[in-house]
């Protein structure tokens, strides 16, 4: 596949809108995260939407709630807005509880699209290596980076993984879960058990 100049465009506006943004904990500027996302999801057979939507997953939770969603639906179109929508688990200001947030998430992903299950596991893989990744340079320290703590986040991948495989197993969902394994592993404990 082809990727088109809406790819590029989509690229920019993502760049544009997470410009002052950085992943947790560190100064890695957070277009890396968007970047490894499409990357995952074009490596798992994502078309030019779902792409597009993996550019923009954080968007509208992360950088202007309904606003964004407009301006993604006015450039990129009905599709990517509903994956990117589906991605998203809360565009509120302020954010609803952190456990009320994941709870809702994790409920709706067994009844979502193709499309936003594909752009989610991506998402969520990324977001897996990158904790699996400074969990060894920083033990347990890097928990304190997250809402749930190490409990609470263990669960939240765990739960996840559970609610991937519902909606049926994929090539993605099984890598996922492997890196959730390999981060429960190494720390040490079974977040279901």
């Amino acid at each position: 596949m082809k990727l088109s100049e809406r790819f590029t465009d989509a690229l920019t506006f993502a760049t544009q809108l997470h410009v002052n943004q950085t992943r947790k904990g560190g100064g890695v500027p957070y277009i890396s995260h968007l970047l490894g996302v499409a990357s995952i999801a074009l490596e798992y057979g994502a078309n030019e939407d779902e792409a597009i939507a993996a550019l923009l997953h954080d968007a509208i939770e992360d950088q202007g709630g309904a606003a964004t969603r407009e301006e993604i639906r006015r450039c990129f179109g009905d599709v990517v807005t509903e994956i990117v929508d589906g991605c998203t688990d809360s565009d509120q200001t302020p954010k609803p509880p952190w456990l009320q947030r994941k709870e809702a998430y994790i409920a709706h992903i067994p009844t979502a699209s193709a499309s936003v299950r594909l752009v989610s596991a991506a998402d969520k893989l990324h977001n897996v290596w990158s904790i699996l990744k400074d969990y060894r340079l920083l033990g347990d320290a890097v928990w304190e980076r997250f809402q749930g703590g190490k409990q609470g986040t263990l669960w939240y991948y765990r739960s996840l993984v559970k609610a991937f495989h519902t909606a049926g197993s994929t090539p993605l969902v099984e890598e996922f879960e492997r890196v959730v394994d390999e981060l429960e592993r190494l720390v040490g404990i079974r977040a279901n058990e």
